[in-house]
């Protein structure tokens, strides 16, 4: 999910960071940028490809970072966009990653292509096919997930519902909504039109464009099965949500808290105020990047620096 004047403002800045891109680093490492203009412009570059790092097939887990990272987007976003942040930072710190783009309805453009669109039971199990993809490849018995907005909401059926609990470790959740949002009183409006019988009117409507749009809203029936018997937090997968008070999109951003004896809860200006990145902006957060780091390896885990951050990025 993303707003349409944080867009407009990075894909200007995008345009800038073609214009003027710095010189390529000497380094081994890859370079890891930290702004929603560099998404934009690897988008531009070369149309949902696979970030950097991501999608080696070849790659085999270390000793000390046994399982892969599967990255999940956010809803209209896509591989490229989502993950030009993290995805060299968690290669460049040893793991192996794999991303896609999930959920695609054909709507898309030649510039840009949008995921997340399609019922979240549909790609749940397009992404129970790529973690066993995942796994067949690198030898694995188990998986890591970071997802994003969506990519936080739409696994977690894969792991109640299609097996993924086995084969799920740590799952790593940046602006999370486990509770659905009320987006400004449209979950309201929705559960009103329920109540009086416009529900498949609306459904007809929206679905052909965004068949999952209405499955985020507080109380909808996506929403209800998932929290039905044993709820959202599954045995034996350790969970980590990572918010901002300042999520326009996820409301109230308490949603996105969780409760359980495998589930952190981690508010980011709890530990730094100067970080005031909304939504998007966590896609590209130097505090919730250590945080990440931090949950996918406990047992190594690093004091977290706090730095200024925005919607644009750290």
């Amino acid at each position: 999910m993303r707003t349409t004047k944080s867009l407009a403002a990075a894909i200007l800045a995008a345009v800038l960071a073609l214009i003027f891109a710095p010189a390529a680093s000497a380094s081994s490492d890859l370079p890891v940028p930290w702004t929603a203009a560099d998404a934009v412009a690897a988008q531009l570059r070369n149309p949902d490809g696979s970030p950097p790092g991501a999608n080696d097939f070849s790659c085999k887990p270390s000793a000390a970072h046994p399982r892969p990272v599967v990255m999940l987007h956010g809803l209209s976003a896509n591989q490229t966009v989502n993950w030009n942040t993290y995805s060299p930072l968690l290669k460049n710190n040893g793991y192996c990653v794999f991303s896609l783009t999930y959920g695609k309805n054909g709507l898309g453009l030649p510039i840009y292509q949008p995921g997340g669109l399609n019922p979240m039971e549909e790609s749940a199990r397009q992404i129970s096919a790529f973690t066993d993809k995942v796994l067949a490849a690198t030898g694995a018995s188990k998986v890591d997930i970071l997802g994003h907005s969506e990519g936080t909401l739409m696994p977690s059926y894969y792991v109640k519902f299609l097996g993924g609990s086995s084969k799920v470790d740590k799952y790593v959740s940046l602006t999370p909504l486990w509770e659905g949002t009320t987006l400004y009183g449209l979950s309201q409006l929705y559960q009103a039109g329920q109540l009086i019988g416009l529900s498949q009117l609306i459904n007809g409507v929206l679905s052909p464009a965004c068949g999952s749009c209405t499955q985020f809203l507080s109380g909808s029936d996506f929403l209800k099965k998932l929290h039905s018997g044993n709820g959202v937090f599954q045995p034996g997968v350790s969970y980590t949500n990572i918010l901002t008070r300042y999520d326009e999109l996820v409301i109230p951003y308490t949603s996105g808290l969780g409760s359980g004896p495998n589930v952190r809860n981690i508010v980011l200006q709890d530990t730094c105020a100067l970080d005031t990145a909304e939504h998007l902006g966590l896609a590209f957060d130097r505090n919730a990047a250590g945080h990440i780091l931090n949950a996918l390896d406990p047992a190594h885990a690093q004091p977290v620096p706090c730095h200024p951050a925005s919607i644009f990025g750290s």
